[in-house]
């Protein structure tokens, strides 16, 4: 998800870099080019390289701005192809419920003598946790066979929400996540933004919005609008394709997307607040 309104619109739309300002820091021109190679695998596997160009992040590339791709789950993708149009989609990797499961998720907060906003500090605003708590209470609100629970500590988490680098928060990277492992766990991590407060001004509503997508790639929902970004994000046709890791239609969901239903898992947003819409609920009664 990514890029805001023009200036915000949810590592979902595609193309416009976002800069948070920095008062004492100068701009650092680094280099963020995907080797070619890489581009050629990430393209096989069917993700889109053009409307949004591939770059460096962390130990991985942030591909369609929001999906996170290492060298080793490149490896373990099948090649990709084009899937024709419908809603809503997930991977064919899905969290592995059993009789209802609990996926804990933790988040590291500011330190209380950090103070709001405190440059450096790689744990998260007040108004982040009370996103991420808002995000997890509309999953839970569904009494679906999975549930989530934000967790104190680390050790032992489902998955663990990481604060980006500055470097990457002042490029306009909001946030970006994996999709579920052959062994039917969620992905474990997801990189977060710390400044979607103070930098772009979203609502508690709003950030739960980022997060709550950000959580749905991890239990194997792609983007409503997969086969067409430019539905969300404007510009061009452009479909995703199945990236290796499956585009699977969601029966009961209707054939199509429109940015008018806002659905969570639109590729692009203007950082507002997207609660579940029916489709979006009738796709996660189905999957859990």
């Amino acid at each position: 998800m990514r890029r805001i309104n023009n200036i915000l619109s949810l590592v979902l739309i595609a193309g416009i870099t976002l800069v948070s300002c920095s008062e004492d820091q100068s701009p650092v021109a680094d280099d963020l080019s995907v080797p070619s190679e890489v581009l050629a695998q990430i393209a096989d596997l069917g993700f889109d390289i053009e409307t949004q160009i591939p770059t460096k992040i962390d130990e991985g590339y942030l591909v369609e701005g929001d999906i996170y791709l290492t060298d080793q789950t490149i490896a373990e993708m099948g090649q990709g192809r084009s899937i024709a149009t419908v809603e809503q989609y997930s991977t064919d990797n899905l969290v592995n419920a059993g009789g209802g499961r609990v996926i804990t998720v933790y988040a590291p907060e500011e330190s209380s003598g950090g103070g709001r906003g405190k440059k450096g500090s790689s744990g998260y605003s007040p108004a982040m946790i009370a996103g991420l708590d808002l995000a997890i209470a509309r999953y839970n609100s569904e009494n679906l066979s999975i549930s989530f629970q934000r967790v104190s500590s680390s050790s032992g988490a489902d998955i663990v929400m990481t604060r980006l680098s500055k470097r990457d928060e002042r490029r306009g990277v909001l946030g970006s996540a994996g999709f579920p492992t052959n062994s039917g766990d969620p992905y474990g991590e997801i990189k977060m933004s710390g400044v979607l407060e103070s930098s772009y001004g979203l609502s508690t509503a709003g950030i739960a919005t980022i997060i709550a997508h950000e959580m749905g790639h991890c239990v194997g929902f792609r983007h409503t609008d997969f086969f067409d970004r430019s539905i969300s994000c404007g510009g061009g046709t452009s479909n995703e394709g199945d990236g290796g890791v499956g585009a699977n239609h969601i029966p009961g969901t209707p054939t199509g997307a429109t940015a008018a239903k806002k659905s969570w898992m639109l590729a692009c947003t203007d950082g507002g607040d997207r609660p579940f819409n029916n489709d979006d609920k009738t796709a996660l009664n189905y999957l859990y």
